[in-house]
């Protein structure tokens, strides 16, 4: 670098340095924000946990469990478009607090219902429609919380936010599956020594628990969280805002031109299609298939492997991927999300190839949480760092959520699509009468075209834009 380069840097930095006391103000507004939204994934992940106890207890088959699973991604994804335009107007904080309360009804409702004494397609549809509501309200969290950061955060922050904001998701996720645990148990362990016990809780109770958490984190995020830096007293310029306002009021229709008009837009949404559909197969059908192939249930070692396995090596992986996309790639994320969907490919073609129900137990539950590590630093890197970059401060909101619409679009297949052929090939091969069990080539074969199209996705966005300045890719 020259002196002359030297001093544009230096200028520069000068500039845009934080002021005294932001950062400190700003890890106590992401703190509480990041809180609420893991608190949203216990209850957005306490299903597939009990999905064995549900199915046996109510009398559902695979296809009428991934029908549930479906609707709620199907609202999600709808949520996620529409609710993105709405938090760009309202605001992140007002938006996370209607998800938030939406979340608390709706999963009180369907825990309700699991103990009524409807039956057949009635307590079905019921519950279809109560996780599908679920899924529509929970849909104003991410838009909310990336519309919030995104005017915390600079470009080339972003990608460490994008790994903080999988650790979070991933605290909840633990949350979720231990607390079904200890239900089941009926106590608490470290290894096999019992810290304490109590009676065994129904695990209906997984869907009465979680929400008294979010109700105390929701009360606390709304006094702690400002909106904007501005609300909180600082003034900070970002290198991707306007000479414009960027915390001005702004109109709909203009938001969702301007960000549809946008073509890596599209190219990242379709890539997120793809992560979608391998991230919600693995995350609704996994304790399913610990039961139906290696007849492990919730206290056995593969069941904590999951449960601690699946949100660890995600956290590991989203944090790892934000960072290396900031400060190798200087703030794009093609290159990452590339090499990521390449070794969810190389992990899925292993996973096909074991003899699963006959080989290593341990071996297969390994690579199906490799899997999961990958597909879900994608789903950090994309549908978060790669949103914030694409919509800047004014249209974080809508910008995320057309991007996050596709995971859930492609998440409908994953759920209804796999139970069905589940029900279909074992119905086939056992008789009409037999029960629907988990077919693991099916379940991980499925995955693999998905993530070869991700891999071109972003493999064609790496090469398109290698060189150029170009923000989001």
């Amino acid at each position: 670098m020259n002196q002359s380069d030297a001093s544009v840097a230096a200028t520069y930095e000068t500039i845009h340095a934080h002021p005294p006391g932001y950062r400190a103000r700003r890890g106590r507004n992401w703190f509480f924000l990041g809180l609420t939204y893991a608190s949203y994934y216990l209850c957005r992940y306490n299903l597939s946990p009990v999905a064995p106890e549900l199915k046996h207890d109510l009398g559902l088959s695979n296809s009428d469990y991934g029908g549930i699973n479906t609707g709620r991604d199907a609202a999600y994804a709808v949520g996620q478009m529409v609710n993105g335009l709405f938090t760009d107007r309202v605001g992140g904080k007002l938006a996370m607090t209607i998800g938030a309360i939406g979340t608390i009804i709706f999963n009180l409702a369907f825990g309700l219902a699991t103990f009524s004494k409807l039956g057949g397609l009635s307590l079905l549809w019921t519950l279809i429609f109560l996780r599908s509501a679920d899924g529509y309200l929970q849909a104003f969290g991410a838009p909310g919380m990336i519309k919030i950061n995104t005017a915390w955060f600079r470009r080339k922050e972003r990608g460490a936010f994008a790994g903080i904001f999988g650790a979070m998701i991933n605290l909840g996720a633990i949350g979720a599956g231990y607390l079904a645990k200890v239900l089941v148990a009926g106590g608490l362990y470290v290894g096999s020594f019992v810290l304490m016990t109590w009676p065994q809780i129904n695990w209906r109770y997984v869907f009465i628990i979680p929400p008294v958490a979010v109700a105390v984190i929701v009360v606390l995020m709304n006094l702690m969280v400002k909106n904007t830096p501005e609300e909180a007293g600082f003034r900070v310029r970002h290198e991707d805002d306007s000479t414009d306002d960027p915390n001005e009021k702004v109109y709909l229709i203009d938001v969702l031109r301007k960000i549809a008009s946008n073509p890596t837009v599209w190219i990242v949404a379709g890539a997120y299609f793809c992560t979608g559909f391998v991230r919600r197969a693995i995350e609704s059908w996994w304790s399913v298939y610990l039961e139906d192939i290696w007849t492990a249930g919730k206290l056995s070692p593969l069941y904590s492997a999951f449960v601690w396995g699946l949100p660890i090596t995600a956290t590991i992986g989203s944090m790892a991927s934000g960072y290396i996309s900031d400060f190798v790639f200087a703030g794009r994320r093609a290159p990452v999300a590339a090499i990521l969907y390449l070794g969810q490919v190389a992990l899925t073609v292993l996973a096909c190839l074991l003899p699963h129900g006959h080989g290593s137990a341990a071996v297969a539950v390994a690579v199906a949480i490799g899997i999961s590590m990958m597909c879900n630093s994608t789903h950090s890197l994309l549908g978060t760092a790669a949103a914030m970059d694409l919509g800047g401060r004014k249209m974080a909101g809508c910008s995320s959520g057309i991007i996050d619409s596709f995971q859930y679009y492609g998440a409908l297949i994953s759920g209804y699509g796999l139970g069905v052929l589940f029900d279909f090939v074992t119905h086939r091969s056992h008789g009409g009468g037999a029960a629907g069990k988990l077919h693991p080539t099916i379940w991980f074969g499925s995955m693999l075209p998905f993530g070869l199209l991700g891999a071109g996705l972003m493999i064609y966005l790496w090469i398109k834009h290698h060189g150029k300045d170009t923000r989001g890719a």
